[in-house]
């Protein structure tokens, strides 16, 4: 099974996850572009200072292309954007830790500081919630793909139970109010 083969393209999540990469990779591209056009030298550490966040030329050119990847998926959408996000947004988690204990200290070729430590957490947990939004959860509902997924018998059970409602099967219209009955509904 592929990854496009899991979600349908007409699928409500594919908007979430398409939106979300398209609005969080504008943000940094605007970051980016107002480094840039401050002609900041690439690995400055003194403190030139964007949206009160400090960067330099390497961080405004790293922020361009992530930003233009995350614009990027949002075209593409569905699982992909999906699965960018996520990747994106852990390693925005990443980048937070490991800047975290580098601010202050030579190692620190992006010039980050703590606005942008805080700001990496925050751009990564947004990031990451788009792209796990209605992936990862323990109630999904059972219209969602990826809860058909990984239970394929109740899934399978289901579409038969609905194709025979469907035909008017009285059996299955007994089954369905069965299995609706309160205490013996399987969630």
């Amino acid at each position: 099974m592929e990854l496009k083969d899991e979600l349908p393209l007409d699928h409500k999540l594919a908007q979430v996850y398409r939106w979300g990469a398209a609005f969080c990779g504008v943000v940094l591209l605007v970051f980016g572009c107002l480094g840039l056009a401050d002609e900041l030298s690439p690995f400055d550490t003194n403190g030139g200072q964007i949206a009160g966040m400090s960067t330099n030329g390497a961080l405004s050119l790293i922020s361009v292309v992530v930003g233009l990847a995350l614009v990027a998926g949002g075209v593409v959408g569905g699982n992909f954007a999906s699965t960018l996000n996520m990747v994106v947004g852990t390693l925005f988690l990443i980048s937070g830790f490991v800047h975290v204990f580098i601010v202050g200290k030579s190692a620190n070729v992006l010039d980050f500081g703590m606005t942008n430590v805080i700001f990496s957490f925050v751009m990564g947990l947004v990031i990451l919630t788009f792209g796990m939004y209605g992936r990862v959860s323990s109630r999904l509902p059972h219209d969602n793909p990826y809860w058909r997924r990984r239970h394929p018998r109740e899934a399978a059970a289901e579409a038969a139970a609905h194709r025979a409602l469907q035909a008017g099967s009285p059996a299955a219209i007994a089954r369905r109010a069965a299995s609706e009955a309160p205490g013996t509904g399987s969630q």
